[in-house]
């Protein structure tokens, strides 16, 4: 028996072209602690799929660095701007420059953090773990209320968590309660969120390759965190590179996850397997 195949042939043919999925063209984004590391890696691949960007960070000089060789590089339109994502007026001041230079806002990457390490419960301050709390959970709560007041109507938050939320490591308690309030928050917000078509998505990283980690694997060893036998053990058997986070956050950015939200994603080579 012959199948009718011709109704199925005329919805595929409704069904967007593959390109169309991964264009970001007209698209405006704001990427937060955009400066360095992660942060420029994703600001690289939404300029590159076409997207406007404003590169956020606490180093304005890195920032409009790597804002102008975005521009140089694919000849989008960028902005590089000082960013403190601890402080909501400084959050705001963004939110207003994208609105006013591009006349709205589309994307969000809420990927500034910091991940120092908090040594035994009984030596933690409470300066410390304020810090840790102020950057890397109010700055992406702040960060995305910023974002929502001027988000479109199929706009997305894209928020870094980690795999510590997922996985827990000695010597990093307040870094691993921040992430794992990021990964609750964006459940949170996308119930909230989604009847505007916003969409909210996490994506949590393992360990990257990066100065900014580099850094505190030196603390990581004092703490008893062996870096390399824990990456022995992934699967993959290496470490992240920043752009294996960008690709998965423009992924998140682009109509390709238009039924996703609420959800993170690991990208961490099966480490927590």
């Amino acid at each position: 028996m012959t199948q009718d195949t011709s109704s199925e042939t005329t919805s595929r043919s409704d069904l967007p072209a593959l390109h169309d999925l991964i264009d970001l063209s007209g698209k405006r984004a704001v990427v937060t602690g955009g400066g360095r590391g992660i942060g420029a890696a994703i600001a690289r691949r939404l300029a590159e799929a076409g997207a406007r960007v404003l590169v956020g960070d606490i180093d304005a000089d890195s920032a409009k660095s790597v804002a102008a060789e975005i521009k140089q590089r694919f000849g989008r339109q960028t902005i590089g701007a000082a960013l403190d994502v601890a402080s909501s007026s400084s959050l705001g001041r963004v939110r207003e420059t994208v609105v006013r230079e591009w006349g709205g806002l589309d994307l969000w990457v809420n990927n500034a953090g910091i991940f120092p390490t908090t040594g035994p419960l009984l030596d933690a301050t409470d300066e410390h773990v304020d810090h840790v709390l102020r950057v890397n959970v109010r700055g992406t709560y702040a960060g995305a209320r910023e974002a929502a007041r001027a988000l479109s109507a199929d706009g997305v938050i894209v928020n870094l968590a980690s795999t510590a939320a997922f996985k827990t490591n000695l010597g990093t308690s307040a870094y691993i309660a921040s992430k794992s309030a990021v990964v609750g928050l964006t459940r949170s917000l996308a119930l909230e969120l989604g009847h505007r078509g916003i969409r909210v998505l996490g994506v949590a990283p393992t360990v990257v390759e990066t100065p900014g980690v580099a850094e505190q694997l030196g603390g990581l060893a004092e703490s008893g965190v062996d870096v390399n036998e824990r990456l022995s053990r992934n699967p993959l058997r290496r470490a992240a590179r920043a752009d294996d986070i960008a690709r998965v956050v423009l992924f998140c950015c682009t109509p390709l996850a238009s039924m996703m939200t609420g959800s993170t994603l690991l990208v961490d080579g099966g480490s927590v397997l």
